[in-house]
């Protein structure tokens, strides 16, 4: 995976992505993106992307979170998604899972609230799209799945919905991933 080829990629992405958010009932919400992130399957393709994003960016954090490493780096100039500004990029190191496909597979938004779990977060949503109930229950296409991550040094709780279909996800959280790494440093 060259940084070229993911780059050109992009407009692929933001096309299918969108519609996804649209899709959730998301997009009239206008949530702040604050990441984007991508897969890739071998250790050297991470290598290359990390010196290859060098270029474009500042690795903010280098957090161990499940096992692996992951990268966010803030770029110098955020990349267009739609209406959103992407000001950082997420690039997980490759754990034992395999991806059937490597590049851009998710964006994530931030629904400002004070959730510290994802049944209050849950809440929160609902409350602004009562229609992504149906969604959270299973009864949709999409894949749900809910999880708090947290690397070792965090301090704010983000709790995490994930909504997977085709291949892409889009997830929704409390707080940017800024003040995540923020709260690693305090």
């Amino acid at each position: 995976m060259q940084l070229e080829s993911l780059l050109n990629s992009w407009s692929d992405f933001e096309t299918r992505i969108l519609t996804l958010v649209d899709k959730l009932g998301l997009t009239e919400l206008k949530l702040e993106c604050d990441h984007a992130s991508l897969r890739v399957n071998t250790p050297d393709a991470a290598e290359k992307l990390t010196d290859a994003f060098g270029d474009l960016g500042d690795i903010i954090s280098n957090n161990m979170i499940n096992g692996r490493p992951i990268l966010i780096i803030k770029l110098n100039t955020p990349l267009n998604l739609g209406p959103f500004t992407v000001p950082c990029i997420e690039l997980p190191y490759p754990g034992s899972k395999q991806y059937p496909n490597e590049g851009w597979e998710h964006i994530e938004l931030v629904l400002p609230c004070d959730a510290t779990d994802c049944d209050t977060l849950e809440q929160a949503l609902i409350a602004k799209v009562p229609a992504i109930a149906a969604v959270l229950t299973g009864d949709s296409p999409f894949k749900v799945k809910r999880s708090s991550p947290q690397g070792e040094a965090e301090r704010l709780p983000n709790p995490t919905l994930a909504f997977g279909l085709d291949g892409l996800t889009v997830k929704v959280h409390p707080h940017g991933i800024e003040a995540i790494v923020a709260s690693e440093q305090a």
